[in-house]
C-alpha cells in the first residue's frame, strides 16, 4: 500500500468512519433509481444532528423558494427533492465531523472557501435539472476535500479520498488534472478559484482571469458575472449560518474577513424567522400554554433567527440546588445533557453564568477558567436568561457561539430578551391557572 493510500485508509477507517459510510450510504441511494423516500429518510435520521441541519436547511430560500414549511425528512425529500436533500446532508456531515475535530483558523478558512464556491457554482449554472445544480454544488464543495480533511494535501490524495468514499464520477472528473471535460466541471474550478481569490477582493489581475474564463463557460460578460457573483455571495454567507457555523459565515463576504475569535462581529439575524416564531408563540400562548412546546420554539428562535450556534434551556433539578439541561440544540452541545450544571447559590465553574437580571450578556472575565468536557462554556461571551416562578429561580435559558467568541450584538441581545420572555409569560399564565 502506498503512502497516499494508506494517508485514505486511516481517515476512512480511524479519524472519520462515520462520515464515510454515511455519505457511502448516501450517494448509493440517491443514485439508485430504485431508492425510495423512505430510504433516504432513514439514514438521514440516524445522526440526530444531520435531521436538524437538513430540515433548518430545508427552510431557507436557498433551497426551498416556495417558503412551505418542511417538519420532517421525507417531506422535504418530496418538495424539495433527492438531490438538493442530497447536497444538504453532505454539506452538514462533512461541516459537522471537521469542526467535532478541530476548529483552528486554516479549517474554518478552508470551510469558508467551500461553502461559498459551492454557493457561488450552484447560483451561477444555468437552470437546467435538479441533479445539475446540486452536481455542482457538491463539485465545489467537495473539489478541496484532501484539505478540509487533512488541512493540506496533493491532489492524488485527494482523488484517493473521492474514490474511496464514493463521491462520484463528477467529482472525480472536478479534481482530475488535466483540462475540465465540460462546462460544469469548469464552472465548478473557476468557481472554488474565484472563492480563494475574493479573500484579496473583488478585483485584481488573477481575479479578472477568474471572470473571463467564466464568461466563456456561461456565455455573459465578465462586468455581469461581477455583479452577479457580489449577489450570490450574501447567499452564500446565509447557507454558512443556516449550517450552524456563524464563525465561518463570518470569514465570508460581508464578514469582516478576520480571523476567527475575538473582535469578529454578529451575523445579521433573521428578521422573517423571527416574526414566524414569534407569532407561533403567541398563537401557542393564547390556545393551551404548554411549556414544552414554547421551550421548543425559543430554543428555534435562539437558535435559526437570532444566530446562536449553541443553545441550552436549563431547569431546576430534583433537589432544587441546581439547574440542568432540559433542552439543547446545536452543534456540539452533546455533552451538555449530562454534564452542563449550574448551582443556583453561583458557585462552582459554571455558577458565573447566572445573569444579574432577567436577561443579560456574559462577558468572560480575562484568562477565565472553563470546564474540562468543553472548552468554550464560562470562557466566550453568551446570551443568558432566566426563569422564575413565584420569584424564585427555575431555569435559565443560555446560548453561545462556541469559537466564534465575539461579543452578541444590542439587537441579538434584545431579541433573545424577547423570547425568554415568551417562556417566563408562559410560566406565568401556568401558575395562575
Amino acid at each position: 500500500m502506498n503512502s497516499t493510500q494508506a494517508w485514505v485508509s486511516y481517515l476512512s477507517k480511524v479519524e472519520l468512519p462515520v462520515l464515510a459510510n454515511t455519505l457511502r450510504q448516501i450517494n448509493e441511494l440517491t443514485d439508485s433509481r430504485n431508492s425510495t423516500v423512505n430510504e433516504l429518510a432513514n439514514v438521514i435520521l440516524n445522526d440526530a444532528q444531520l435531521t436538524s441541519q437538513v430540515l433548518r436547511l430545508s427552510n431557507t430560500v436557498f433551497y426551498n423558494q416556495t417558503r412551505t414549511q418542511v417538519s420532517t425528512v421525507s417531506r422535504a425529500i418530496t418538495l424539495i427533492g433527492f438531490d438538493a436533500v442530497k447536497s444538504m446532508a453532505i454539506s452538514s456531515l462533512i461541516v459537522d465531523s471537521l469542526l467535532k475535530r478541530n476548529d483552528r483558523p486554516h479549517l474554518l478558512r478552508c470551510l469558508a472557501r467551500a461553502i461559498h464556491a459551492a454557493v457561488q457554482a450552484r447560483c451561477l449554472m444555468p437552470k437546467c435539472t435538479e441533479h445539475a445544480l446540486e452536481e455542482v454544488f457538491i463539485g465545489a464543495l467537495l473539489m478541496n476535500i484532501g484539505e478540509l480533511a487533512f488541512w493540506s494535501c496533493e491532489t492524488e490524495q485527494a482523488s484517493g479520498l473521492v474514490d474511496a468514499w464514493s463521491l462520484g464520477p463528477f467529482i472525480n472528473e472536478v479534481v482530475a488534472s488535466g483540462q475540465a471535460n465540460s462546462m460544469a466541471s469548469s464552472l465548478v474550478r473557476n468557481s472554488v478559484e474565484m472563492a480563494r481569490l475574493f479573500e484579496q477582493g473583488w478585483s485584481g489581475a488573477e481575479m479578472d482571469k477568474v471572470l473571463e474564463r467564466l464568461s466563456q463557460d456561461l456565455g455573459e460578460t465578465p462586468a455581469a458575472i461581477r455583479d452577479q457573483l457580489k449577489v450570490n455571495a450574501q447567499e452564500a454567507t446565509k447557507v454558512a449560518s443556516s449550517l450552524g457555523i456563524p464563525q465561518v459565515a463570518a470569514l465570508m463576504p460581508g464578514g469582516n474577513g478576520g480571523q476567527a475569535g475575538a473582535g469578529l462581529t454578529a451575523p445579521a439575524m433573521d428578521a422573517d424567522l423571527q416574526l414566524q416564531i414569534l407569532r407561533d408563540l403567541t398563537h401557542t400562548l393564547a390556545e393551551k400554554p404548554d411549556i414544552n412546546e414554547v421551550c421548543q420554539l425559543v430554543i428555534e428562535g435562539i437558535h435559526r433567527a437570532i444566530g446562536m450556534q449553541r443553545v441550552a434551556l436549563l431547569m431546576s433539578d430534583r433537589t432544587g440546588n441546581d439547574l440542568i439541561p432540559r433542552k439543547v440544540g446545536g452543534r456540539g452541545t452533546e455533552q451538555w445533557r449530562e454534564l452542563f450544571i449550574v448551582h443556583k447559590d453561583g458557585t462552582g465553574s459554571l455558577g458565573k453564568l447566572l445573569p444579574a437580571g432577567a436577561s443579560g450578556v456574559f462577558r468572560p472575565a480575562r484568562g477565565a477558567e472553563g470546564v474540562a468536557f468543553d472548552r468554550w462554556l464560562g470562557k466566550v461571551p453568551a446570551l443568558v436568561g432566566t426563569l422564575t416562578a413565584k420569584g424564585r429561580l427555575v431555569g435559565m435559558f443560555y446560548a453561545d457561539n462556541a469559537a466564534a467568541a465575539y461579543v452578541p450584538s444590542e439587537q441579538q441581545l434584545t431579541a433573545f430578551a424577547h423570547f425568554v420572555q415568551n417562556a417566563q409569560l408562559c410560566l406565568t399564565l401556568m401558575a395562575t391557572k
